[in-house]
């Protein structure tokens, strides 16, 4: 493959404008509760062939096989890092009916759909179905993040959209040995299953385990700079895709596996990786949405039938259908949220995506009905988020940290609230600056548990703090 300057500056061109627009607009993107899926597919076809042409992608191009990859190893590993083990134990039933029914009765009914209505082999029907049971975490954490969300949605909603992929991939992948020109034998089957169950998960655990205790020991006799054990994480995720990838395993499995040993394991570094490592993965799942917004993405609108409509409507509402029932001993709030709260976006794309990188051509019948179900969950679940968030902005109460202004500290103040100034400045800009506000107690942006530990502050009182 020759390299094409042109082609490299423009990549790199659209890379800068994902992350200066991201950053620009994250603010009024977070206090409107606009869903950034949304706003970063209008970008992509701001600069795609259909605006200012800087930037396009091809369904079989390399570049969107390496972005698909990299974000979909991402998001699983980053969906096994943000696992609560408490929240899980607590609400075991809960995480059950969203992972059994809600995830596996879901893909079962979208997958019949697919080939009724649209008249789909039935490994192609399995795969869209799959792909489509799978909840968008992009997009689900602009719920997740609102105050004043009830507690067994926010655990439900945020176990369905962190573990279903790992759910739904296997489907995917068994379903595409199918696909060849001749159906594959049992023990084709039985090596793919085992590949996909067993070899990939034991290499991902094998390399979070090994790289969790490499740490620990490096830490603990030489020392270890906070900022480098964040891309250590990214790091973490790619090597486990790749060693599991070099003996024909899966991949993607791999990630999932390794993300949750270092979950399991270390606590200080999944912290860590959120710091640093969360936003970097967040980001570059905002330029696969760019690239997929170029041009692809549209196919969707071009799909437009009756069949494909009806469809789509079971591939949207099949869910809440399902979770109506299997979620009926929730209280009433919280079942409206996880019953009617199932975007689609990223990772149903790149679900799709995986059977034609394997060089499946039939499976690039899927990509303009799964675009068309995208697009039409990103318009009414987007419309939901913003219309919740009118709602809990008028009776929620302040549940999660936020970003006040002066004037509203020196409001809480006047009404006699107990409040506890936190001085988080980094420590190069602490050090040289004379001043710090009165009465601020210092804590150690680097070791943020440890020194709010050794304050012993009280749960009860307001904790504000600044870093400038």
């Amino acid at each position: 493959m020759n390299f094409d300057p042109a082609a490299f500056v423009t990549t790199l061109a659209a890379v800068g404008i994902v992350i200066v627009v991201a950053t620009l607009i994250s603010g009024v993107l977070d206090k409107r509760a606009v869903p950034a899926v949304g706003v970063f597919l209008l970008l992509g076809l701001l600069v795609g062939p259909a605006g200012l042409g800087l930037f396009d992608v091809s369904l079989r191009s390399a570049a969107l096989g390496a972005i698909a990859t990299i974000a979909l190893t991402l998001v699983l590993f980053t969906d096994a890092l943000g696992i609560d083990r408490n929240a899980i134990r607590r609400n075991l039933w809960l995480a059950g009916a969203v992972l059994g029914p809600g995830t596996l009765l879901s893909a079962l009914l979208i997958s019949g759909a697919a080939w009724w209505l649209l008249d789909l082999p039935i490994p192609l029907a399995a795969i869209l179905g799959a792909a489509l049971a799978s909840t968008d975490p992009v997009m689900m954490r602009g719920l997740l993040r609102r105050p004043g969300v009830p507690a067994p949605a926010r655990v439900a909603l945020s176990v369905e959209s962190g573990l279903n992929d790992v759910v739904v991939l296997p489907i995917v992948l068994v379903a595409t040995a199918f696909l060849g020109p001749s159906l594959p034998s049992a023990g084709e089957v039985g090596r793919v299953a085992l590949n996909v169950f067993l070899v990939g998960p034991a290499m991902g655990a094998a390399i979070g385990l090994g790289a969790v205790r490499s740490l620990e020991w490096m830490r603990g006799r030489i020392g270890l700079r906070r900022d480098y054990e964040s891309l250590y994480v990214l790091g973490v995720a790619f090597a486990a895709y790749a060693a599991a990838e070099t003996v024909h395993a899966s991949g993607f499995m791999a990630a999932f596996s390794a993300g949750l040993v270092v979950a399991l394991l270390d606590v200080e570094l999944c912290d860590c990786f959120k710091d640093y490592g969360e936003a970097t993965s967040e980001m570059f799942l905002l330029f696969s949405f760019v690239a997929l917004g170029t041009s692809l993405i549209w196919a969707g609108l071009e799909a437009l039938t009756p069949a494909t409509l009806a469809f789509a409507a079971v591939a949207l509402f099949g869910r809440s259908v399902v979770l109506r029932v299997a979620t009926a001993r929730l209280d009433p709030d919280s079942r409206r949220y996880v019953v009617w709260f199932g975007p689609r976006a990223l990772s149903s794309l790149l679900l799709v995506l995986l059977p034609v990188f394997f060089g499946v051509t039939e499976a690039e019948r899927l990509w303009p009905v799964a675009a068309l179900v995208v697009l039409l969950s990103v318009a009414i679940h987007g419309g939901m988020l913003m219309a919740w968030q009118r709602q809990l902005g008028v009776r929620a109460p302040v549940t999660d940290s936020v970003l006040i202004k002066i004037g509203e500290y020196r409001n809480l103040v006047g009404t006699g609230a107990r409040i506890r100034l936190l001085d988080v400045r980094a420590t190069r800009a602490y050090e040289m600056d004379d001043l710090t506000a009165t009465g601020s107690l210092r804590i150690d942006p680097d070791r943020p548990v440890e020194s709010a530990a050794a304050l012993a502050l009280p749960k009860e009182d307001w904790l504000i703090a600044y870093c400038a």
